[in-house]
């Protein structure tokens, strides 16, 4: 597996959760939480792409139970032509099914309430789809 950070976000409408691989991809953890509609979300984008430089990019892949595309879907695609637009790192889609479900169950279970949690749970959704993005790279090999 070649060496180098890899990041993930999980897209939402309101809010898009970040996180970022040890170079290693050993360890994958929460970044940051950023704001859709923010004004300057392509600057933030920019800002953490030069200060992480990734090698690759993973995206969560909005998809019904039985795997077929979700209704957010097309939101998913713009925010990744976005991404295409600001880094030349390779973005693939990763299936995000109940990612955010189980953040959530992992959160109420170490005792973090929803009002605390609720851009914790956009990372730690982020931090799924990258361990299973990792988990996908490294069993392609």
């Amino acid at each position: 597996m070649q060496r180098g950070r890899r990041i993930a976000f999980d897209y939402g409408d309101v809010r898009i959760g970040v996180a970022l691989s040890d170079p290693d991809s050993i360890l994958a953890s929460p970044l940051t939480t950023l704001t859709s509609n923010d004004k300057r979300l392509a600057s933030s984008l920019t800002a953490i792409f030069e200060e992480f430089e990734p090698i690759a990019i993973f995206v969560g892949k909005p998809s019904n139970m039985d795997g077929s595309s979700g209704p957010a879907i097309e939101k998913v695609k713009a925010f990744c032509a976005l991404l295409a637009s600001l880094t030349l790192a390779p973005i693939e889609l990763i299936d995000e099914r109940l990612s955010t479900v189980s953040a959530a169950r992992d959160m109420r279970t170490s005792g973090i309430n929803a009002k605390e949690a609720k851009s914790r749970i956009d990372q730690a959704a982020a931090v799924a789809i990258l361990e299973f993005a990792i988990s996908i790279e490294k069993n392609r090999q």
